[in-house]
């Protein structure tokens, strides 16, 4: 196996260590970035506001000023989610209405991420509200899978996605609240990590319609990068995390794995289940212990409805509730403990397992559709099943909180396939690091 051709591009490190080695400028790494995205995105439209002029400008003054050594991503080019605000930018959500919305400031991902060096091209595509796993709205189109343009590259972050995998960008940053940065990741062949819940700050991540109001941490919903590797992930954790986070440093060959393909709510095609088997067989002849089967998970099929129904909820701003109505203060504090619930019982299995390995998503990156892919059919092994039923493997670390990376294992048909490992909240590094020796076992 090894990794998609579209990913063998330099990354984010390498690209600030060719500047501060003197091997390119600022600059010249921006105007680079701003041609492979003038000749590539015609035919897979990702970044889809482009602010090349005060992009050149501020390249040209870090060449002037030269390196800053507390810049670790000192002139490093890279985009950005439509969601997040950059201040003189749009964000409208992919929403005609609110297409003319000018941020007047950038998100605190975006002030963090350039106060590292970053130097922020544009910004690329999302569905509607970020509610679908396809990337497309009336105000920008549709954004198409690098590696097959009939096909979607995900969502929400699915423009994210499709820059990085097309080599267009390093690094982008998106959000996840029901796989939003993991299923792109996994469409596309890249790396993307779903941080512990309130690790990364979302002010300045905030829907056109309720502009003037101070942007939270809302239940479920968090940010996250994506990248072609690893490192650069840990490097984008490490540079916008709210808390502090420490690496256990335990080896892989030590830890012990749970490894989940079935789940009662969605079967698992085929074309997603032999890259995992197959990536966890050759786990274990290199030493790592996993397990297929434990009594410690708890009952997935319960967890799925308690969150989907929070999902909808904390989407709908409290609509629809319980029966379709509005949901009630009492109804949203049973959900919480409901979460808790979950939260305690996660909390007891990785007393025991250092890691859970399972799927993104139960398909690969589906085709095109006039629809959203929650409320169509999915086919799955030949069968129809609800759209809904497939956010199944998202929330398995939406729900309880927890952080989950995503990395490439292989492919089917020529379409890529990801893996996500998951681990107890605020354990973020140790996922990042553990992905990061399976990747290597895996691809060398």
């Amino acid at each position: 196996m090894g990794y998609p051709a579209l990913t063998d591009k330099p990354g984010a490190i390498a690209t600030a260590t060719a500047i501060r080695n003197g091997e390119m400028s600022p600059y010249e790494a921006v105007e680079a970035a701003i041609a492979r995205i003038e000749r590539l995105d015609a035919h897979i439209n990702a970044v889809v506001v482009t602010d090349f002029d005060r992009a050149l400008e501020r390249a040209r003054t870090l060449t002037d000023t030269g390196f800053a050594a507390d810049q670790p991503l000192f002139g490093v080019p890279m985009t950005i989610k439509e969601s997040f605000d950059v201040g003189g930018l749009p964000t409208c959500w992919g929403h005609q209405a609110y297409a003319d919305n000018i941020a007047k400031a950038d998100a605190r991902v975006v002030s963090l991420l350039k106060g590292a060096g970053a130097v922020i091209l544009g910004k690329t595509n999302v569905p509607p509200d970020l509610a679908d796993w396809q990337s497309r709205n009336p105000v920008y189109g549709r954004t198409n899978n690098p590696h097959d343009a009939g096909r979607s590259p995900g969502g929400s972050s699915g423009g994210a996605a499709a820059a990085v995998a097309s080599g267009m960008v390093a690094c982008d940053f998106g959000t996840d609240i029901g796989g939003s940065v993991r299923v792109p990741a996994h469409f596309c062949g890249i790396w993307g990590h779903k941080s512990s819940w309130g690790l990364v700050p979302l002010q300045g991540h905030v829907h056109p319609q309720l502009a003037g109001r101070d942007a939270h941490d809302g239940a479920l919903g968090i940010a996250g990068p994506l990248a072609r590797n690893a490192a650069d992930l840990r490097l984008l954790v490490e540079l916008t995390r709210s808390v502090p986070l420490q690496a256990s440093g335990k080896p892989l060959k030590d830890c012990r794995a749970l490894l989940l393909l079935d789940h009662p709510s969605c079967p698992t095609d085929a074309a997603v289940r032999a890259p995992i088997e197959a990536a966890a067989a050759e786990l274990e002849r290199a030493g790592m212990a996993i397990d297929r089967a434990s009594e410690l998970v708890p009952d997935l099929a319960t967890e799925h409805a308690e969150y989907m129904r929070m999902l909808n909820v904390a989407m709908a701003r409290g609509m629809p509730g319980p029966g379709g109505k509005r949901a009630s203060a009492s109804d949203w504090f049973d959900m919480l403990d409901l979460q808790a619930r979950s939260e305690n019982a996660w909390a007891r299995l990785f007393g025991v397992y250092d890691f859970v390995l399972a799927p993104p998503a139960p398909v690969l990156a589906v085709e095109h559709s006039e629809g959203r892919v929650f409320d169509g059919p999915v086919m799955i092994n030949g069968t129809q099943q609800p759209g809904g039923s497939t956010l199944c493997w998202a929330g398995l670390a939406t729900y309880p909180n927890l952080p989950s990376t995503v990395l490439p294992v292989g492919e089917t048909g020529g379409l890529p396939c990801g893996m996500q490992v998951i681990s107890r909240r605020w354990a973020d590094l140790d996922c990042i690091a553990a992905a990061e020796s399976i990747g290597t076992i895996l691809h060398g």
